[in-house]
């Protein structure tokens, strides 16, 4: 499993940035990125999204910034946290 997380995680990484100066919230933006990600078929269900210490250091972002655009996704039923280990993609039904 620890090969296909770094398969990947790259792939994500590379194209998570945040704008500053957008007048989107950094935490929405960060949001946007991980559903095209996920809805994409890029992270597939139940595969981790990328840990909150790799998107900071990518990012630059806060722990907190980070947890608010991650809640959006559990929010919206496109993520879920198992606690201890991380957060994945959700399956998707239908």
């Amino acid at each position: 499993m620890g090969t296909l997380i770094s398969m990947v995680h790259p792939l994500v990484m590379d194209r998570l940035t945040i704008d500053t100066r957008s007048p989107v919230p950094s935490y929405r933006q960060l949001a946007d990125q991980l559903r095209r990600a996920i809805v994409s078929g890029q992270i597939q269900p139940d595969e981790p999204l990328p840990s909150l210490s790799r998107i900071q250091q990518e990012t630059g972002l806060a722990v907190k910034t980070i947890r608010q655009g991650i809640g959006v996704l559990v929010d919206e039923g496109l993520a879920y946290v198992v606690p201890g280990r991380g957060t994945y993609a959700a399956r998707k039904d239908g």
